[in-house]
């Protein structure tokens, strides 16, 4: 934010200090439940509220006894891994098919790339509970509809099964990548792509030699952002999981409703610390991304 001119008008001098106001109202009510989580989990009660010792900063009152029950408890070691086990995957499914997509579309000659373009990021409007909802009945019918043919009938179901939610957060997490990967390729040089086929490339060796180099900030961005996705997601895998395949959010979901667990300030405390690294990385990226297309960062 630019500092105030000194032959400001007193109008100008109020608005400016008034919209540093806002803005600060609006970034701590933002980050007051960090405040107050991450101090939280270090309690040495099992209480969800700050105990005197804790207003006084007394070490008696500080304990890491909550990150140890979720480093030895088995029902969250579990649920920590499952998470580990389904978020690369679907990532690794949503980069490729997210990639793929958002280089297919950007070309300016495909016929209704618009309406495409809607179909495959409406997961990110439609509303959460919807979208569970249609997966759920999706699975649990063992047959696929194809036109002009009638039903493919199934010898399994998808319903409650790694593989499905693997495909579940897949299909949450393709339209991150493919609007961080649309966005890289607004500046990038078509020529280039022309140039390597005039030299002799194929279209695998112009792709993963000429494009994958410069539209990597991009993609790495959206698997960020599809890790996120899938990591922290809580409504789809409730409705199309098991308890065999059950994830960290959905532990915390457990420990708020059937048993209040103060572990659950710690699993918190250890989200949050990722998700800030994870957006450390991907400002990081970004303006790595500007310095490539020749744009100085913000």
């Amino acid at each position: 934010m630019s500092a105030l001119p000194p032959y400001a008008s007193t109008g100008q001098r109020v608005w400016h200090y008034t919209y540093r106001t806002i803005c600060a109202l609006i970034f701590f009510y933002l980050i007051a439940p960090i405040v107050v989580v991450i101090p939280l989990s270090f309690n040495a009660q099992d209480f969800f509220t700050f105990t005197p010792e804790m207003l006084r900063l007394d070490p008696a009152g500080y304990s890491l006894k909550h990150y140890e029950d979720f480093f030895t408890n088995t029902e969250w070691q579990l649920a920590l891994k499952n998470s580990l086990r389904i978020a690369p995957v679907a990532t690794l499914i949503s980069v490729t098919l997210g990639t793929l997509a958002a280089i297919g579309l950007s070309q300016s000659h495909v016929p209704g790339r618009r309406a495409i373009m809607a179909t495959l990021i409406s997961p990110m409007i439609v509303p959460l509970i919807i979208s569970a909802t249609g997966m759920y009945f999706f699975y649990a019918n063992p047959y696929i509809p194809i036109p002009f043919y009638g039903k493919l009938y199934l010898p399994f179901t998808l319903t409650g099964t790694y593989l499905g939610v693997v495909l579940a957060h897949a299909a949450l997490g393709i339209p991150f990548v493919i609007i961080t990967v649309t966005a890289t390729l607004v500046g990038f040089d078509r020529s280039l792509t022309r140039a390597s086929a005039m030299m002799g490339a194929g279209p695998m060796t112009t792709f993963f030699r000429v494009q994958m180099p410069l539209i990597m900030p991009g993609v790495v961005s959206g698997a960020l952002f599809a890790f996120i996705t899938s990591f922290d997601e809580v409504v789809v895998v409730l409705f199309v999981g098991s308890a065999a395949n059950k994830t960290l959010p959905w532990q915390m979901f457990i420990g708020l409703r059937e048993q209040i667990s103060p572990t659950i300030l710690a699993a918190a405390t250890i989200l949050i610390t990722i998700s800030v690294l994870l957006l450390g990385t991907l400002e990081y990226l970004r303006r790595r991304s500007e310095r490539l297309r020749g744009m100085s960062p913000q």
